[in-house]
């Protein structure tokens, strides 16, 4: 056993008071986040298939500007991460369509890209940390703490606190984070964090959650080119988790949004997922007017459309809209280029072998939308296989320009997950253990 600090009863207590005001905030919306409850029918963080399984997910209009910005959501899976219904490592199957796990999707096998420079820093960050400071932050490999993360700002967190260290040590972060990332995915990550300060600015400031140093590593496992491994790096608006076996990766799930999306932060002016906008507005407008009207599902937008965010890891999520089988090449490639803006956040070996991975299902890959459709519409996206699922969603403001309630471009959550056991690299730990021990 590692020697974590275990989550004590004032942190345990920490979590329900969260829960609590989170709950006194949202109202019912925050209790079907929190019980995987709903008065729609999409209950248990389930999507039916047919569209009018869209319920009027979100915070009400009246909503306190006071409660934690990125906070629960009403569609079942916009999530404040584990709460009532926490689901246990053991117990985890992942997403599925049906609550039955595809078998023989994954397997262990040489990807032939070194994770070498990954693991070196890795153990530079942690050799780098005090004994009290590793020891707040190793756990076992297949330990609770993978499944307990949360887009929320205010949620109980383990691990170390960025805004804690030296910037010697956390210069160590970053070299981890740039080992595991591609440039843009790292770019993509500190730019998230900027923006959360920002936010904080703006907040009136004195928010210690509201800041660049309210991030936090985790580590599963001790990093190993041979041994399973992993860590995640969590906080408002950003949870990568990231599992390595020998030379395999998977950096899933991975949670990624911010409010708002664009603003000038200590004179640097940054604007969040213009990519993740523009890619999946060309994939659309690629399809015929047939393929169009199966596709989406209504033009009226929901506060909050996900599905797949925290304390959402054994959701049950049909499929929905269209299949790309029988798409032209273009229409093809079009959607190979969106899901290679998510993958393409990890370093850009492994995002190549994610990617020829997802190019083996996408016959049986689903697009769906929800929402108008012009540049700057608020609208929500899904991309569905049996190896990857994909969410973007404009949504409500929570805390930023709320006088004007309905869904914008300003305020955009987005996810990819590994579907039927693949996030956390839990199916390949099983199989390591199950074939190498």
């Amino acid at each position: 056993m590692h020697g974590h600090r275990p989550r004590t009863p004032e942190a345990e207590r920490s979590r329900r008071w969260f829960m609590n005001k989170a709950l006194l905030a949202g109202g019912v919306a925050a209790m079907a986040t929190m019980t995987g409850c709903s008065n729609d029918s999409n209950s248990a963080g389930t999507a039916s298939g047919s569209a009018s399984a869209e319920g009027p997910g979100g915070m009400p209009s009246g909503a306190p500007s006071g409660m934690p910005s990125g906070g629960p959501g009403g569609g079942g899976g916009g999530g404040m991460g584990p709460g009532a219904g926490e689901v246990k490592y053991a117990d985890f199957k992942g997403v599925t369509t049906d609550g039955k796990v595809l078998d023989d999707l994954y397997s262990i096998h040489s990807t032939d890209v070194s994770t070498d420079k990954l693991v070196k820093a890795a153990q530079a960050f942690l050799d780098g940390l005090s004994s009290k400071e590793r020891k707040s932050c190793v756990f076992d490999v297949d330990d609770d703490e993978w499944l307990k993360w949360s887009n929320v700002d205010g949620y109980e967190r383990q691990g170390v606190r960025m805004g804690d260290i030296t910037e010697k040590k956390r210069e160590l972060g970053y070299a981890l984070l740039g080992a595991a990332l591609s440039a843009d995915g790292l770019t993509q990550t500190r730019n998230i964090m900027k923006l959360n300060a920002y936010l904080g600015d703006y907040s009136g400031g004195n928010k210690p959650t509201l800041t660049e140093g309210a991030y936090f590593f985790t580590f599963m496992g001790t990093p190993s080119t041979t041994k399973p491994w992993g860590f995640q790096y969590e906080g408002h608006h950003v949870a990568i988790n990231y599992f390595v076996l020998g030379d395999q990766v998977v950096m899933t799930p991975t949670f990624m949004g911010s409010e708002p999306t664009s603003a000038t932060y200590k004179g640097e002016k940054i604007t969040l997922f213009r990519k993740e906008t523009k890619a999946g507005l060309t994939l659309l407008r690629s399809l015929t007017s047939a393929q169009r009207k199966k596709v989406v599902s209504s033009e009226a937008k929901a506060n909050d459309n996900f599905k797949a965010g925290a304390g959402q890891d054994n959701a049950q999520i049909a499929y929905q809209g269209l299949a790309a089988k029988g798409w032209t090449s273009a229409q093809r490639s079009n959607l190979l280029d969106l899901v290679r803006v998510y993958v393409g956040n990890m370093d850009d070996g492994h995002a190549e072998v994610k990617m020829t991975e997802v190019e083996d299902h996408l016959d049986d890959t689903y697009f769906y939308w929800i929402g108008e459709t012009g540049d700057s519409s608020a609208f929500y996206y899904r991309v569905h296989s049996p190896v990857v699922l994909i969410e973007y969603d404009a949504q409500s403001p929570i805390a930023y320009e709320t006088q004007n309630h309905t869904p914008s471009q300003h305020h955009i959550h987005t996810i990819i997950r590994t579907p039927n056991g693949g996030d956390y690299g839990v199916d390949l730990l099983k199989l390591h253990l199950e074939n190498d021990h």
